[in-house]
């Protein structure tokens, strides 16, 4: 197969070591990866200011360079179930993006449900506790675990595919699927309450006595990174491909 590697803006300005072990986990198990070149932003901040036309304009670009893809993979949930969800208030009538929108997905996603792995590409040794994030678009569009809010049995991709990488200890904090307050455009619009929620939320990753807080969403990682620093606080946010690829010790 031939897949498409989809990272997101802020990602290839902040964060290229995400995009990087994204490219190498896939190259892992032999698949082809290609990184189009032409790609910019998927359009969610548009949407979220209430910029229809650029919105309707950056999704029928992203159709365009990428549905001649056997799939398209991203480490971002929030961009991902963007694409997937919402790209459908603009361009529902738009064939090409109705055949791209089953076939894209998020780099769990994607080693669970397409791959199908059952081990990684190289033994990996991460000897350390990490509290799991649960991003709000991939808890509750993806499926990535199981909303507390829905009271059905609990499971979580993040954990499941973590038990494949030796030595980790895996730890929840008391709310497992509470928000970060980043929310994109709201730590713009609601400064004080966005940092307000991501120090609490900080402080329960803490709480668990993890020496890192995992996630497969880098905008609340970004988000907690922040708050991290700017408190000199010693938990490290680390995206969970970085442990899966063996990039974690050097975070």
């Amino acid at each position: 197969m031939k897949v498409a590697l989809f990272i997101p803006c802020f990602v290839n300005e902040l964060y290229p070591h995400v995009a990087m072990a994204t490219a190498e986990l896939l190259e892992g198990y032999g698949i082809e990866v290609d990184y189009p070149l032409a790609q910019t932003c998927c359009g969610q901040p548009l949407s979220n200011n209430g910029d229809s036309r650029g919105a309707c304009e950056a999704a029928s670009r992203f159709t365009e360079l990428f549905k001649h893809y056997d799939y398209v993979v991203s480490p971002s949930g929030s961009c991902t179930s963007y694409v997937k969800h919402h790209y459908s208030w603009y361009i529902a009538d738009n064939a090409a993006y109705r055949a791209l929108q089953p076939r894209v997905y998020e780099i769990i996603e994607f080693l669970q449900d397409i791959l199908k792995v059952e081990q990684l590409p190289k033994p990996v040794y991460f000897p350390h506790a990490v509290s799991i994030h649960q991003s709000c678009h991939g808890l509750r569009e993806l499926q990535h675990a199981a909303p507390s809010e829905l009271m059905i049995p609990y499971h979580s991709r993040l954990e499941r595919i973590l038990q494949l990488v030796d030595g980790v200890e895996v730890l929840l904090p008391e709310r497992r699927d509470e928000c970060c307050g980043f929310g994109g455009t709201f730590s713009v619009d609601e400064p004080e309450v966005s940092v307000a929620m991501g120090e609490d939320r900080v402080a329960q990753h803490e709480a668990t006595g993890a020496e890192f807080i995992v996630g497969a969403d880098p905008s609340c990682l970004m988000h907690m990174g922040g708050i991290i620093r700017n408190k000199c606080r010693p938990i490290r946010p680390l995206h969970i491909v970085e442990i899966l690829t063996g990039r974690g010790g050097a975070a």
